[in-house]
Formats: C-alpha cells, structure tokens, sequence
C-alpha cells in the first residue's frame, strides 16, 4: 500500500519521538521521587486502600497484580530508564516489533501510575501523555517509513488540545471574551515563574494583544492543521511559539513540550533535510495500524462531541486507558490569588505570642522575597494541589490532614518535598495553616522591600492541630 507511508517525515517522527521520551523521563522521574509521601503504602492517598475501593475495569493498573513502594519504585524507575533509552534512539538499532515492544512497555507502566494516583495525577497533562505515548507504539522506527494513519492521528490529538482550549475559554469566564484575562492570570497562575513578575507588569494594551493572538492560535490556527503543506506545518510552527511563550510565561508542567512536540509531528523537514530511502513496511504492521486508527476514530465520538457541546467539559478521559481525551484549560480565571502558607510551633501551649515558622514549598509562593523559580517540565505535584486548596477546601479534604500529620510526626518523605523544613531537629508539637492573599508588588515596592509579592491575612485554613495522644494503657 503506497499510500500507507510518508517518507518525508522521517525526521518529524525522530523529533517527535525523541521529545515524547524526554517527557515520559520527566513524568518517571517525578512518580520515583514524590511517591512515597502522596500514595505510598504510607503516604497521604495510599494505593492498597485505593485499590481495595475501586474495581479493576475503573483503574487497570500492573500494581493490581502486587504492590510494595519497592515494586512502585522498581516500575518508576524502569520506566525512566526505558525513556532514557528511547530518548538515545534505542529504539531505531531494535528491529520494528521490538520497538514497538519498548514503546509499548512505556505506556503500560505510566499507565499503571497514573490508574492509581487519584487527585495527584488528576491534570491533563497525564492523558496527553498516555494518548500521544499509544500513538507512539505504532509510528514506528527507522526500519520502515512514518505511517500515514498515524500522523494524522497525531494532529488530531493537537486540534483537540489547542482547540478544546480556545473554546472553553471562548464559552468560559467573560475576561477571555474582553480581552482582560492576562490582567490577573499571569498573578494568579498556578506556579508562577521566574519571569512571571515581568509578564504581570507589560502594559496592558500588550495583556489585550496576548489574549487575542491567544484566541486566533487557538480557535483559527488549528484549522489549518487539516490543509496540506506548507499550510499546515505553518500552522504548526505558529504553535511552537505560543507554545515557548508559555513556557517562559508560567510552569504547566510538561504540558507546553508535549503540545511542541505534537506540533513538530506536523512539520514536513523535507525541503531541508534530504530523507533516506525506508524500506515498506510488512504486511502486519499495516494491518495493525489500520485496525488501531479504525478502534481510535470510534472512541473519538465522544470527545469530538465534547468540542461542540454547551457543556464541554476540560481534561476529561473517557476510557480507564486514556486513548482518546477531551482537553482545555483555564475556562475561568481567578482574580485575586490566594495562597495557604503551614506553620509550625515546639510550644507545648499556644497563646497569643507563640511564634510560628513557616515551611517553604519548592515551587508555591511563600517568602514573599523569593522570586519564583523554573520547574516545568518537572511536576510538583503537592505544589499544585496547595493551590487548588487554596481555592476551595473540597480540594484539599482527603489529603490535607494527612499531610498535617506527617508534619507532626517529621515523616522524611513528606519533607523531601518541602523546600525548607523549619524543624530540623523534631518535629512540631502544633501546626497551623493560614489563607493571605498574595499580589506582585510594583516596581516601586520592589525596589523599596525587595520582595516580590506583598501578602495579607485572609482567614484561617486549619486552626493549630497537635497529634492526639494515645491512652494509657
């Protein structure tokens, strides 16, 4: 079948492969490092209790078969090796069924993470990654030509994440449709970045032009991903700027990459980069690939309709395997940012004047003097979920106090995800968490104070709490 291959994009599917496995390291490394404090077996969501209450069809997962944190860090670490590998362009020495295996055994063991990682892996991001890392398995490798089929399942998958989002925003809060919303969100984001600061403080009449050039790459580019080259690739381009913009505006975990990535699948490199001659592929492969793309066009019924509903919903997976998603992000924006700093005290009695000490998270604003850092692609993900609390309580009842706990009684895996730990000798008999609300200062505070954001109180979020003691017995 001629028509199965294009030849032409050799180098777009190397790029493109090479920057997935980059992304799947990341996401390995950050499940290896954070597990233990937010699902280990002793960890705030622990994941023998979760799978006890959820059956095997709602979260298929290979740690239905055994769990240990032993056996979560072997298949963590597993996984970022096998990405590593990947990344060196392992997979192009193998012949094709085995690269396909290796690709394969990447998407079961995130897959299997991410089944069992409950609100901590509840971001968009996780099943962008799982449904371009399945398209992965049959793209291929050097010893056969790209495959058409899935190429533009590929483009498919990036119409739906740039326009999924351009249209929640569009039916979404009424800033995005007045052009306003970069007045606040660059403040109110969800991790700040080192640059953040200076975004905040462009002019307005840029804040209106970022919005717009925002709704056309969005809502129009997209479009011309369906036309043919130069067209499309154009378009692609188009997105790997705004895209960068992002980056360098905000931390959205691996979000942007994985979305430049899918971008750079649509660049025909032809023109500049002579391809090599790739023998067809067998007679297998094609079969496979046929039925696969068949099996994905089916299940992409509903997130297709998702698109054009008055109710679409944002990063919604409709299959415990994460195939085919619906995407979006920031339908609404906050206006004001609130953030929730934990304190703790060795006073045995609280009282008017106990003094508190903060504990200072990686990537969350907390000293006010401290200019936020670059962690994107890397996720925080207990970073992440402090700032969702911070908007509602709902967000934070089934881990909050938990982590309280483990604060109490010094857990060291809780504490490595801390940056600083105000109690390195025992831990706290009390500890407290307060709301403020925090803004960027002006160019005058900053000179001034040197601090970057200015923090006021708003309320309590937990009154002092101290470990219950235990009874006599």
């Amino acid at each position: 079948m001629e028509w199965f291959t294009a030849p032409d994009y050799w180098l777009s599917r190397l790029v493109f492969q090479r920057a997935l496995a980059a992304v799947y390291l990341v996401a390995f490394l950050g499940a290896a490092l954070q597990f233990r404090a937010l699902i280990g077996s002793r960890g705030m969501l622990p994941v023998p209790a979760y799978l006890r209450r959820v059956p095997w069809r709602h979260s298929p997962t290979l740690f239905r078969l055994h769990y240990s944190d032993r056996f979560f860090a072997g298949c963590a670490w597993a996984g970022a090796a096998l990405a590593a590998a990947l990344a060196a362009g392992a997979a192009d020495r193998l012949p094709l069924w085995a690269a396909m295996l290796m690709w394969a055994a990447l998407w079961v063991l995130y897959l299997s993470i991410v089944n069992v990682g409950q609100i901590w892996y509840g971001f968009g991001w996780e099943s962008l990654l799982l449904e371009a890392g399945f398209l992965a398995v049959f793209l291929g490798n050097e010893r056969t030509a790209p495959p058409v089929l899935v190429l533009w399942l590929l483009r498919w998958v990036l119409f739906r994440v740039e326009f999924g989002a351009g249209l929640i925003k569009l039916r979404g809060d009424l800033c995005w449709r007045k052009l306003t919303c970069l007045d606040f969100h660059h403040e109110t984001q969800p991790m700040p970045g080192p640059l953040s600061w200076f975004f905040h403080h462009l002019p307005k009449p840029l804040h209106r032009v970022e919005v717009a050039a925002n709704h056309v790459t969005q809502l129009l580019v997209p479009v011309l991903l369906l036309t043919p080259q130069p067209v499309a690739g154009a378009a692609a381009g188009v997105m790997v700027l705004t895209q960068l913009w992002l980056v360098l505006s905000g931390n959205f975990a691996w979000l942007n990459w994985l979305t430049i990535a899918l971008a750079l699948s649509v660049i025909d490199f032809s023109p500049w980069v002579t391809a090599p001659a790739l023998p067809a592929p067998p007679l297998w492969y094609e079969v496979l690939v046929v039925a696969v793309t068949a099996l994905l066009l089916a299940l992409s019924y509903r997130p297709a309709r998702n698109l054009f509903s008055r109710r679409q919903a944002m990063n919604r997976s409709y299959d415990p395997l994460h195939l085919v998603n619906a995407y979006g992000a920031f339908g609404s924006i906050s206006r004001v940012r609130q953030e929730i700093v934990v304190e703790g005290t060795d006073e045995p009695v609280v009282h008017r004047g106990t003094v508190w000490r903060a504990y200072e998270f990686k990537g969350k604003p907390g000293d006010p003097r401290r200019l936020p850092r670059q962690f994107a692609p890397y996720h925080l993900r207990l970073d992440w979920m402090m700032w969702f609390a911070a908007l509602s309580p709902a967000y934070a009842r089934a881990w909050f106090d938990p982590f309280v706990e483990r604060l109490l009684t010094g857990d060291p895996a809780t504490l490595r995800l801390l940056r600083v730990n105000p109690f390195p000798d025992a831990p706290p008999i009390h500890v407290r968490a307060r709301v403020y609300r925090y803004r960027f200062t002006t160019w005058r505070e900053l000179r001034a104070t040197h601090a970057w954001w200015h923090r006021t109180l708003v309320r309590d979020f937990r009154p002092p709490t101290a470990l219950a003691r235990r009874a006599s017995p």
